[in-house]
């Protein structure tokens, strides 16, 4: 029988009952690294949610995001290595040690400096014995957008960056030819290696701007996918096969598109 109203403490109930010896046979076989892609996948579609700015997409999504961490919490339980209770005690404290201007006698005005504190004591609790050792704790498993914006970010803190945008711009423009130079050679490795080099420049000059390059490169491949459909449904309109027609002949209908 389904409750009017579920709370927290149902949704652990209701785990544990799916991980029981008479649970769900799928639930009971899942294992922290087999739930993985499913929180990645589970984090993205709340983003979404958010994008499309749906309350109710987001309740949703949110608790399917909840649903993950109470999963992973299950079997950290019958593992013995942690429990729920263990999750919430920890982030708790790391909220309260991070924010020592509220919960102890730090004074700060804005929120660049409540950012520097909260960095300066993130490298004290994790240990970190250098920037660099900071970086190499940025999660591979990252966007490599995210990454690398987070990695500049880091460098910039200790004074690595260009005093300039400018700066940033010509390393553009560096590693454009190099790339160019790694196509002339017809050398695969060297062309991987310089089509992410100058990836990162571009991620750099976001980053001077305070854009985020992984929205802003979302947002292009809307308008892309949007412009296209245009190029597609007038071809079709007009009884024509996109891959008999020239690029010339399909710019036109692209052309229109950006009007």
């Amino acid at each position: 029988m389904m409750k009017e109203k579920y709370v927290f403490n149902d949704l652990l109930t209701i785990m544990e009952k799916l991980r029981s010896d008479d649970g769900c046979p799928w639930d009971k076989e899942q294992t922290h690294d087999s739930l993985t892609k499913c929180l990645i996948e589970e984090a993205y579609e709340t983003c979404d949610a958010i994008s499309e700015k749906s309350p109710e997409k987001m309740a949703e999504e949110l608790g399917d995001v909840l649903l993950q961490v109470v999963f992973h919490a299950q079997i950290g339980k019958e593992e013995k290595t942690f429990s729920m209770d263990d999750i919430i005690d920890g982030i708790c404290k790391k909220l309260v040690y991070r924010h020592p201007h509220i919960f102890g006698d730090k004074k700060f005005n804005s929120s660049d400096q409540v950012l520097e504190s909260w960095e300066k004591l993130k490298i004290q609790e994790k240990g970190y014995s250098s920037e660099a050792d900071s970086m190499n704790k940025i999660p591979k498993n990252f966007p490599a957008l995210m990454r690398a914006y987070k990695v500049q970010q880091k460098a910039q803190r200790v004074g690595f960056d260009w005093p300039e945008i400018s700066g940033a711009f010509n390393k553009i423009y560096e590693e454009t030819q190099e790339l160019k130079q790694a196509i002339d050679t017809n050398d695969s490795d060297m062309q991987k290696e310089e089509a992410g080099d100058l990836l990162f420049a571009v991620v750099n000059v976001c980053r001077f701007l305070d854009i985020d390059p992984e929205q802003c490169l979302n947002k292009s491949s809307d308008k892309f996918i949007k412009r296209f459909t245009y190029v597609e449904n007038s071809c079709i309109d007009n009884g024509l096969d996109m891959k008999q027609m020239t690029i010339d002949e399909l710019d036109k209908y692209w052309d229109e598109a950006k009007k």
